[in-house]
């Protein structure tokens, strides 16, 4: 088992991805250690992604997409200028604002820093900011996507970890809220300490015309939470609500979503969506191997002589009780003998 952790950490730092860095650890130990069967192998793979919670995937990331291609994005961003533009550094707080309100619609970084991110770079360098503190913002700024529900980690970890989604996405507001809070203060300090100036003159007029055009995309995040809160549809259900939503916004109203733009949609959120699952098909099957090994039990029952034990093969049974007798043995023969 030591080697399986080993050939894990050592994957990662060689800057192999995540899926491979799993799936060849794992692969390594089930094939020449263990000698389990390739169809149990497999096995174990599809059974991690034959899950009705691991739907909303997909959903979230084309609800996402849709949101960038149909101009919802744009119409967020200036409802964010419109509220912060006036302060210090105005730009670098409308960067975090924005990804805080796209954060309740798509779940994922990927769909927020290549949305709004694309956007607000952009911007923030036209008006003289650095293109450090630019990308610095931006990068920051999009990690609230996957705290600020609906979360997209969030699905993948209630549904491998039998927790409640629901649960965990009303828990990610208030650390979505301290981190939002948190961006912002330093923000402040550095627009002081650097002399960053105002980028937009506040006025009522232009609040509420930027409120009204962004309005309907607001109402997305009050549909899947709201949705989710008075059970009126699951998490998986409020992903396809989502998406239906982005589609009437991009389709009906704003009319900006083409059938070109729509297949190019498609093809993103399918590309990205197979990394994502590959992910989770590799790390079940990690999973299932620390598992079937009982190396969980041991960190969480007695981590300090988790190193020290035998550990059980994968068929379950457990090798402890040999190992732990060979050891004891010749030491009682010598307390015997003196």
């Amino acid at each position: 088992m030591p080697i399986l952790i080993f050939v894990f950490f050592a994957t990662l730092l060689a800057g192999i991805p995540v899926f491979i860095a799993l799936a060849f650890s794992s692969l390594l130990y089930t094939h020449f250690i263990a000698g389990i069967p390739d169809f149990v192998i497999l096995h174990r793979m599809a059974g991690g992604l034959d899950s009705f919670p691991l739907l909303a995937v997909p959903f979230f990331i084309l609800a996402g997409n849709l949101m960038n291609s149909a101009g919802i994005t744009n119409r967020i961003y200036d409802f964010a200028v419109a509220t912060c533009g006036w302060m210090r550094g105005g730009l670098a707080h409308v960067n975090i604002f924005g990804s805080v309100i796209f954060a309740g619609m798509s779940g994922t970084a990927i769909a927020d820093a290549a949305g709004l991110g694309t956007i607000e770079i952009k911007a923030m360098q036209d008006h003289g900011y650095d293109t450090e503190f630019s990308v610095g913002v931006t990068a920051a700024s999009a990690t609230l996507g996957p705290i600020i529900p609906p979360s997209l980690p969030f699905v993948i970890y209630g549904m491998m970890g039998n927790v409640s989604i629901g649960a965990l996405f009303l828990g990610g507001f208030i650390p979505g809220a301290v981190m939002t809070i948190f961006m912002m203060l330093y923000v402040s300090y550095c627009a002081r300490r650097y002399g960053m100036g105002r980028d937009q003159a506040f006025r009522w007029s232009t609040l509420g015309r930027t409120f009204v055009a962004a309005t309907p995309a607001l109402l997305t995040p009050a549909i899947i939470i709201g949705g989710m809160t008075f059970g009126w549809f699951t998490p998986t259900e409020a992903a396809i609500a989502a998406c239906a939503w982005a589609m009437i916004l991009g389709i009906f109203l704003y009319r900006t979503l083409s059938p070109k733009q729509f297949y190019k949609v498609t093809m993103d959120t399918i590309e990205t969506t197979a990394g994502v699952l590959l992910i989770v098909a590799a790390a079940s099957l990690f999973g299932w191997v620390l598992t079937t090994t009982r190396v969980t039990d041991r960190f969480t029952t007695n981590p300090q002589t988790s190193l020290h034990t035998g550990y059980s093969s994968p068929t379950g049974i457990s090798d402890n009780l040999t190992y732990g007798r060979s050891r004891v043995a010749p030491r009682q023969k010598r307390l015997t003998r003196r």
